[in-house]
C-alpha cells in the first residue's frame, strides 16, 4: 500500500499544486480522476522521486513488509517504481528491443541471460514480441505506450504511475493498452492519472476525484454514483434556451444531439416540465464536485 499524509506543494510562480493531499492506494489499479491543472501530474512527480513535496508524508510497503519513506529515500523508492509520463520520448532510430535492454542495463540488470529472458518476456506480455526489431520512430502511439509500460515494469516494481496514457489513442489501441494495465493491477498497485471518466468507471475499483490541488472524493465509483441516484435529471433544450437553464438549474453537462443541447441537471427535486430522470454516472459524479467546489 502507498499511504500519502498532508502533502503540499507551491511553486515558486504561487501556484498552490497540491492543498493538504491524504490518499491510501491500495493493490490494483486506482483511478485520479480530474481536469487539467488539478494537480494530477505534480502528485506523480512528487511520488516519482523527479520534484519536491514542501510538506506531508508518503510511505511505500515494499515486497517483505519494510515501510518505504518516498519523500527521503529515494534511491530506494526508484528501484521499486516502473513510471509511465504523460510526455513519455522514445528514440526513433532504435528497436524496441534494443531500447529496453538499455532500459534493463540502467535498472541493474547485469546478467545477460537474466536480463534477456526479462526483456523477452516483457515485450511478449505488452504484444510488441512481433514487432520488436522494428524502429521505434515507426510504432503508433498505441504501440509506443505499450512500450512505455514494458519500460516501466523493469525490475518487478511494487508501484506503477501512468500519467495521461491514454490521450491520442485512437478506440482500439486505447481498449488494448487498458486492457493490459488491468493484468498488471492484479499484481501491483497502479495509479492511473486521467481526465477521461470512462478510464477509471472501467477499470479501478477505487479512485480519487482531485481538483485545484485538493482531493474532493475518494473511495469506490460505485459508491460515488450511488450517492447522486434519483438527482440527475436530463431533457434536450434548445441553444437559445440554455443559457436562462444554467442561470436557474445546477447543469452537470452539456452534449449536442442532432444539433440541439442535451443537458444533465442535479436537484434533489424534480427540476421541471421536459426533465426525465436518468441514472447517474461517474461524469455527472465527476462535474457535481467540479461545481459544488466552484460555488
Amino acid at each position: 500500500m502507498l499511504a500519502i499524509r498532508n502533502l503540499g506543494k507551491t511553486y515558486a510562480n504561487g501556484v498552490h499544486a497540491l492543498n493538504d493531499v491524504t490518499l491510501d492506494i491500495p493493490r490494483g489499479m486506482f483511478g485520479l480522476l480530474g481536469p487539467n491543472g488539478a494537480g494530477k501530474s505534480s502528485l506523480m512527480r512528487t511520488l516519482a522521486t523527479l520534484q519536491e513535496a514542501d510538506s506531508g508524508s508518503a510511505t511505500l510497503e515494499g515486497a517483505n513488509g519494510e515501510i518505504i519513506d518516498v519523500l527521503r529515500d529515494k534511491d530506494a523508492v526508484r528501484r521499486r517504481l516502473g513510471y509511465l509520463p504523460q510526455d513519455f520520448g522514445v528514440y526513433p532510430k532504435v528497436s524496441a528491443e534494443d531500447m529496453l535492454t538499455h532500459f534493463a542495463v540502467l535498472k541493474g540488470l547485469i546478467d545477460r541471460k537474466q536480463r534477456r529472458e526479462v526483456v523477452d518476456g516483457l515485450l511478449q506480455q505488452v504484444n510488441l514480441w512481433d514487432v520488436r526489431k522494428r524502429k521505434l520512430g515507426t510504432y503508433s502511439g498505441g504501440m509506443r505506450q505499450r512500450f512505455g509500460v514494458a519500460q516501466a515494469l523493469l525490475g518487478n516494481p511494487r508501484l506503477v504511475i501512468v500519467d495521461e496514457p491514454t490521450a491520442g489513442l485512437d478506440p482500439e489501441e486505447r481498449n488494448r493498452f487498458l486492457n493490459l494495465l488491468a493484468e498488471i493491477g492484479e499484481n501491483v498497485a497502479v495509479i492511473l492519472s486521467t481526465h477521461i471518466v470512462e478510464d477509471v468507471t472501467d477499470l479501478c475499483p477505487t479512485m480519487a476525484i482531485m481538483n485545484k490541488g485538493q482531493v474532493l472524493l475518494t473511495g469506490k465509483p460505485s459508491d460515488a454514483i450511488a450517492a447522486l441516484a434519483n438527482q440527475v435529471w436530463r431533457k434536450q433544450v434548445t441553444k437559445a434556451a440554455l443559457p436562462e437553464y444554467e442561470a436557474r438549474h445546477v447543469v452537470l453537462s452539456t452534449r449536442l444531439v442532432a444539433g440541439r443541447p442535451v443537458i444533465h441537471v442535479f436537484s434533489s427535486e424534480h427540476p421541471g416540465e421536459g426533465f426525465e430522470q436518468v441514472a447517474p454516472n461517474l461524469e455527472d459524479v465527476y462535474f457535481q464536485l467540479l461545481r459544488v467546489q466552484a460555488a
